[in-house]
């Protein structure tokens, strides 16, 4: 089973390469607008007939090399492709931002000194901040793929597909489950093999959330010249900050459960439909949760460790008592946070509860020729 992650790393570039390397950027990214609209026009995605088309006209107006022009091609594609499964719809993209695609060993190559980059008017050799690099230099482990140079804020980045292989797990191995419930006040709850409950709590992430909506509202009521800049410089740092926090929590997961860990989770792909049953002003924060990113880092890091994640059907996990099996939407109390049984009387917080039901849905998956019960033991509560 193949592994791929993305390093990314930040590229030192002295005054005298900035020219070279923004001139080389903006005239790959003209190149691939330039390519854009004739796909958008002739709807033709195959590259040798593109390359047929445009190869020459490509070098000649903006002295692309030979292996730049093959890039260019490369990278509409895959934007198309991308636009056309998501959208299922002809919709030409615009290559607004600074950007490069790499090809290893032809456009680029590194070691654990200098990166060198192929440009418009030959190769240079940059330094770059190697801290955490070094693992990914053991060739026999680790193999680099197509990379993409970018800059942001005035700094140069390399982000480094990045591809290993690991034992696949199989079922047959598993020693361990662990139900992984994803809210808001909770950002996960967990309940695994050892009857063991783990919180890793929300409320500092929706405090710093509101304080950001709130900073965003007030910035666009102003309407001024200030305001836009600021709102500009904010940009993406909620998002990035976001995506922090799942990488520290995906990682305690996979870091704090052993090898063949079966983590398993609710399948949340239809839960931006769910928002016209939520309050307007709780749908923000309801919609704009990272539930999948947190899934697909936890994904990866899984698999890295020789786990294996899985989703299950969402519906009754916080109504159902794992004590008795009962189902009952009263069994719950969204507003306390607090689910008690109408028939057995079992109370905890109602996270714990879908941590619980979802741990005895990965039994039963890993058991299903088998009479496994629908229920927890009360002396595991």
């Amino acid at each position: 089973m193949q592994i791929t992650v993305t390093a990314k790393i930040q590229v030192q570039v002295l005054p005298e390469q900035r020219d070279l390397l923004d001139i080389t950027m903006d005239t790959y990214r003209n190149a691939c607008n330039c390519v854009a609209n004739y796909i958008f026009q002739t709807h033709d995605l195959k590259q040798f007939s593109l390359n047929k088309a445009l190869y020459y006209d490509l070098r000649e107006r903006y002295g692309l090399k030979s292996q730049m022009a093959q890039s260019v091609f490369k990278t509409v594609i895959a934007r198309y492709r991308t636009i056309l499964e998501n959208q299922h719809e002809w919709i030409k993209p615009d290559f607004s931002k600074p950007q490069y695609d790499l090809v290893w060993n032809r456009d680029y190559s590194l070691t654990q000194n200098r990166f060198s980059v192929n440009t418009v008017d030959g190769r240079v050799k940059l330094a770059y901040f190697a801290d955490g690099m070094e693992k990914y230099f053991n060739h026999d482990v680790y193999s680099f793929g197509t990379a993409k140079l970018v800059k942001k804020h005035g700094y140069y980045f390399l982000h480094i597909p990045v591809t290993r292989n690991v034992p696949e797990s199989l079922d047959s191995d598993i020693c361990n489950v662990v139900g992984v419930d994803r809210g808001i006040n909770f950002v996960a709850t967990t309940y695994d093999s050892k009857h063991k409950s783990g919180f890793f709590s929300g409320k500092t992430i929706k405090q710093k959330r509101a304080k950001y909506k709130t900073l965003r509202k007030e910035l666009q009521q102003r309407q001024t010249p200030s305001a836009r800049r600021r709102l500009k410089a904010i940009g993406q740092r909620e998002n990035r900050w976001m995506q922090d926090i799942n990488h520290c929590v995906s990682k305690a997961l996979a870091q704090n459960n052993p090898k063949h860990t079966l983590f398993v989770l609710e399948n949340l792909s239809g839960v931006r439909s769910a928002t016209e049953r939520v309050r307007r002003k709780d749908r923000y924060v309801s919609v704009s949760w990272s539930f999948y990113d947190l899934e697909q880092k936890l994904k990866y890091k899984a698999a890295l460790n020789e786990s294996s994640v899985i989703n299950v059907d969402p519906r009754f996990t916080s109504q159902t008592c794992p004590v008795c099996g009962h189902t009952e939407k009263a069994n719950r109390n969204k507003k306390m946070h607090i689910f008690c049984c109408k028939s057995c009387s079992y109370t905890s917080n109602d996270d714990r509860i879908g941590a619980m039901n979802l741990y005895r849905m990965g039994i039963n998956y890993l058991s299903r020729d088998s009479q496994v019960p629908d229920t927890v033991s009360p002396q595991h509560i």
